[in-house]
């Protein structure tokens, strides 16, 4: 129980930067959705361009932050040594690409569709490249277990972001108005959502320059016979991550070339990308998990009561997933004045793809069958699977339905990712996992959500009191079944006094 309550406490930690820190972002989508009307397509560019990032950074990364946590925790193998070479390897490959990006950069930007903005992508290049690199050193601040220091260097990065952003945004326009000088020699407001790109290079800059400590302070070593043992260990996890990212991103990339009315395809675009982002609380909470639980895993790994220790990870991580789920989901008529009204048409899309991100975070939990036994190719096939579903998918559904096919068709593809991974996990490494209880958990939240959408009235505070009440009933189930209140450390000692 000690490693659960280990678990929590940097779960938490992390939590704070993931979950607070894209908590903060969003405060720029309300700010993006205002400055950028639907209409126009300039968050649809914002959505498509990070989508593309978001893809260049798993294959830049080539699964080298699993392979370090893998050999920095075996015997045979120097920390210093795996470290060093990882370092130099991930530093090398992100150094390539930026170079060749810059070379083709013409070519590129006419392939994508960015030929009047080339220096968008030229940004966001330099952008993927250090936070390819990045990973490296956070990941070795989470084996040494410093959360504190993770955070406070994210922090780095999402609070200069939100005022770059305030400023080129509010700030920037005001001066222009009332004094020009101050501003119109180097601001436009004709770039528009450039300045998006430009505050994110940097602020990805500085959070370089604060790892810089990560970097130095040992001596570097290059094992090339080490490097090739953590390519081969690493190189099913690319392809996993490259589908696995095509899976949370490929309906973004692709939209704009399978939706058949090319002008308002950005505009659709930016419509489902603003409203994912209110679903996007369950990403925080896997990612925040993630964190924490991929170090843990290993380490745990050399006990004896491992199997029993991931069963009740899984059980509390869908626990807690299906509570945010139902916070959203009976608060919604709030959380939408994120985004601004002329968004609001997307809103639709939130329980499906908050559903799919559940199934990829039971997925996260399921994954380590596959990562213990070092057979990372069954990670590749599901994923690939998977990806082969979510494509087709859209493919076949985006030109009648539009971005609705694109949330159905990540429902549908992380499902099918989850079923075959747990049936075939039980079959290479069978761990015990409460399934009535976690069912009994699925059912009432089910119940629930339906409870809500009968009672929904359409006024404000009435809504609000009713969600506030289905989510107390949720709580009290799991204080009752799973989470006495004896077991929390204050209360229990107020118990005994």
């Amino acid at each position: 129980m000690s490693g659960l309550k280990s678990l929590a406490k940097d779960t938490a930690i992390y939590g704070m930067s993931s979950i607070v820190g894209r908590f903060l972002n969003y405060l720029l989508v309300p700010l993006y959705t205002a400055k950028m009307s639907a209409a126009s397509g300039g968050y649809g560019i914002v959505t498509n361009i990070y989508a593309m990032t978001a893809l260049l950074l798993v294959i830049l990364t080539y699964g080298m932050e699993t392979g370090f946590f893998r050999y920095v925790n075996k015997k045979d193998c120097n920390p210093d040594t795996v470290y060093s070479t990882v370092i130099i390897s991930v530093g090398t490959t992100s150094l390539l690409f930026t170079l060749l990006c810059y070379i083709f950069l013409g070519d590129i930007s006419s392939l994508l569709g960015y030929a009047e903005h080339p220096e968008y992508i030229m940004m966001m290049a330099c952008v993927v490249a250090m936070d390819a690199f990045q990973n490296i050193p956070f990941a070795y601040l989470r084996h040494k277990k410093k959360a504190l220091k993770f955070a406070a260097i994210k922090f780095v990065f999402i609070i200069p972001n939100i005022l770059l952003n305030l400023f080129f945004f509010i700030a920037c326009p005001y001066l222009l108005k009332h004094y020009p000088g101050t501003v119109d020699w180097f601001y436009s407001p004709s770039y528009g959502v450039g300045y998006v790109f430009v505050a994110n290079l940097i602020c990805t800059g500085l959070q370089m320059l604060c790892l810089m400590p990560e970097l130095t302070g040992f001596k570097y070593r290059f094992d090339m016979q080490l490097l090739r043992s953590m390519l081969k260990y690493s190189f099913p996890i690319l392809i996993l991550g490259i589908a696995g990212i095509l899976n949370q991103t490929v309906d973004k990339i692709i939209f704009r070339f399978v939706y058949p009315d090319s002008t308002t395809a950005n505009a659709q675009l930016g419509i489902y990308g603003a409203t994912s982002k209110i679903a996007m609380i369950m990403a925080m909470l896997t990612q925040a998990f993630r964190y924490a639980y991929e170090p843990f895993v290993f380490g745990k790994n050399k006990d004896k009561d491992n199997k029993e220790t991931y069963a009740k990870a899984m059980k509390f991580f869908i626990i807690f997933t299906l509570l945010a789920y139902l916070g959203v989901m009976c608060y919604i008529d709030i959380l939408k004045y994120i985004i601004q009204p002329d968004y609001w048409e997307g809103l639709r899309v939130i329980p499906i793809v908050m559903a799919a991100e559940i199934f990829m975070g039971i997925n996260f939990n399921l994954s380590f069958w596959y990562k213990l036994t070092d057979n990372t190719k069954w990670g590749a096939y599901l994923s690939i699977i998977g990806c082969v579903v979510i494509i087709s998918l859209n493919i076949i559904f985006v030109p009648k339905y539009g971005y609705m096919a694109c949330a159905w068709a990540g429902f549908f593809g992380y499902l099918t990712i989850m079923l075959l991974s747990y049936f075939i996990g039980q079959k290479k490494y069978p761990i015990d996992y409460d399934l009535g209880g976690i069912t009994m958990y699925a059912l009432l939240a089910v119940i629930l959500l339906e409870i809500r959408r009968a009672a929904h009235t359409g006024t404000l505070w009435i809504d609000f009191l009713t969600g506030t009440l289905l989510i107390a009933v949720f709580i009290v189930y799991i204080v009752k079944k799973d989470f006495p209140l004896k077991d929390i450390p204050i209360i229990n000692r107020l118990i005994k006094k």
